[in-house]
């Protein structure tokens, strides 16, 4: 088995299609074929159920392909691993996180690690835990901020708590304050209108969890949005939000923030990575640094 066969592979995979996929990794389409073939000759199976107009992936095939894209990511990582100058003066790091450590946690953090290793590039994706994980156990990201605890357990990633975070009610100070003044109970949430998150977002889960563990579904007026939208819906009086305090206190510009009463309601960050691969140097780095923050 190749290298080469699996890129192609790949390719024809994602694309459905040999000629447009030969386009891709800029190869003749019977040069490619030639290697799709070998490569099932090699395992004994079939990869794909050519029809025309029509490529599908057998059984076979779609067994490979998880682990083909990973082996692939792995190769890719190698090769910037070993092509990064000494002293950590070039290289990236690809970095996922949820959109509230976006607003909250990174921005300092990034800027003190830009600072110190201007020529490292930060690739960041945004998503919340359960896609992030999905993107770590492929070979996607290097390093992910997520929510414990994980979507789906995974024995394959390895997590390093990193912050306990209170979460805290917003809402427009031209509007009547939530609950009782000083703080709010999950109780009182019961009587405000919402602004919610998408699905999928891991404060939506939590927000709606803890309504329902006081008996009542809570009422939304707006829902779907990422943190900015969110946040930009409750200084326009549309409804109340439950959201980290860090966001809160960042910015908290033209927002009434109130705790939430004990216990009140808490997330637990952590860093993770796959276990079975280290991560780049400069990853390595940035890991450092969150964890000294």
């Amino acid at each position: 088995m190749q290298f080469q066969q699996l890129q192609y592979f790949v390719a024809v995979a994602e694309t459905r299609h040999f000629t447009r996929a030969a386009d891709l990794v800029h190869v003749a389409q019977p040069s490619l074929s030639q290697q799709i073939k070998a490569l099932e000759r090699e395992l004994g199976a079939d990869l794909f159920l050519r029809a025309r107009g029509n490529i599908t992936l057998t059984d076979a095939g779609e067994a490979l392909l998880p682990l083909a894209r990973r082996i692939l990511a792995d190769a890719d990582t190698a090769r910037h691993e070993v092509q990064e100058l000494a002293q950590l003066r070039s290289g990236r790091i690809r970095l996922g996180a949820t959109p509230s450590l976006c607003t909250g946690l990174l921005p300092d953090v990034l800027r003190a690690f830009h600072d110190r290793y201007p020529g490292i590039r930060l690739l960041i994706e945004e998503g919340g835990s359960h896609d992030l994980v999905r993107e770590l156990a492929r070979g996607a990201l290097d390093l992910a901020l997520v929510v414990l605890p994980l979507p789906t357990p995974s024995p394959a990633l390895t997590t390093v708590e990193l912050l306990r975070e209170d979460l805290v009610v917003v809402s427009s100070p031209e509007a009547a304050a939530p609950g009782r003044g000083r703080t709010v109970r999950i109780s009182d949430l019961e009587s405000e209108r919402l602004v919610m998150f998408r699905h999928g977002y891991d404060l939506r889960e939590l927000t709606v969890a803890a309504c329902r563990a006081e008996g009542f579904e809570p009422d939304f007026a707006v829902e779907g949005g990422e943190m900015d939208a969110v946040l930009g819906f409750v200084r326009a009086g549309l409804g109340v939000a439950v959201v980290p305090r860090m966001v809160a206190t960042k910015s908290g510009r033209g927002l009434r923030v109130t705790p939430l009463a004990r216990p009140g309601l808490h997330r637990t960050i952590a860093l993770a990575h796959r276990s079975d691969v280290a991560p780049p140097r400069a990853a390595r780095e940035l890991q450092r640094m969150l964890l000294e923050r």
